[in-house]
């Protein structure tokens, strides 16, 4: 399991968050809220890349999702020490460190406590999005069929075996939202999941954005015509397979 470089780069967007800020079963979390009615058992679970919920990008996608009719609840994984977004800048962050105090063993543990913390609120039905580094804990939830749906864009972290676990063991319907510049999830193992997929029966889809690189659907530069439709496309089809699937 390793990063890549752009795992720190990007860009940092404009606009102002509109959810709240939650203590959930001890974690803090953001919350949006849908401003119209929705389903009050369910719920998506938005797990972010190693900037955490301080990248003002990780809350505006996250209110994006309730725009869209889905309570959206996004733990704090990092207990206040996500990577800084200078390192969009400097590019020198030292990540191999930075992992060693937020393994996903750890903040898996914390996103396990929130999904406990809404289940005493009555949501039974959890869909999870996850982006590089989130991605990662998206798998585990799945793993385990905690998670009722998954989708994930542009995996960090991923080992090949996890095409096999998954389908050995999770029921949970997957999207995977990947392109073609990422050392992370190159075109080669999308194309391996494609094949391991093919029967999937609880469900699989995998889209393919050219002209797009590693973290283009949370970070990236939308002055660039293709990656901007990279990023609204990926953000439109996962829309649909949580309207599809949860």
């Amino acid at each position: 399991m390793s990063f890549c470089k752009d795992c720190i780069s990007g860009v940092r967007y404009e606009g102002t968050a509109e959810g709240t800020y939650e203590e959930i079963n001890g974690i803090k979390t953001y919350v949006a809220t849908p401003t119209v009615d929705y389903p009050k058992e369910k719920a998506v679970i938005y797990l972010t890349d190693v900037f955490g919920l301080e990248l003002p990008n990780n809350r505006l996608l996250a209110d994006d999702f309730a725009r869209n009719g889905f309570k959206v609840y996004a733990p704090e994984l990092f207990e206040g020490d996500p990577v800084a977004q200078d390192a969009f800048t400097t590019g020198t962050f030292d990540l191999a460190s930075w992992v060693t105090k937020h393994t996903p063993e750890h903040t898996g543990k914390r996103v396990r406590k929130v999904i406990e913390g809404l289940k005493g609120k009555g949501i039974t039905v959890y869909g999870a999005t996850g982006y590089c580094y989130g991605a990662r804990l998206t798998f585990d939830l799945a793993f385990e069929n905690i998670i009722h749906t998954a989708v994930v864009a542009h995996p960090s972290l991923f080992k090949p075996e996890d095409l096999d676990t998954y389908v050995e063991k999770s029921k949970v319907p997957l999207l995977i939202n990947s392109c073609d510049d990422d050392d992370m999830f190159p075109k080669s193992l999308g194309e391996a999941a494609d094949k391991k997929f093919a029967s999937f029966a609880p469900g699989y889809h995998r889209n393919y954005y050219e002209g797009a690189s590693h973290g283009f659907a949370v970070r990236g530069d939308l002055s660039k015509p293709t990656v901007k439709a990279a990023k609204e496309g990926a953000f439109k089809e996962s829309v649909q397979w949580l309207i599809k699937y949860l």
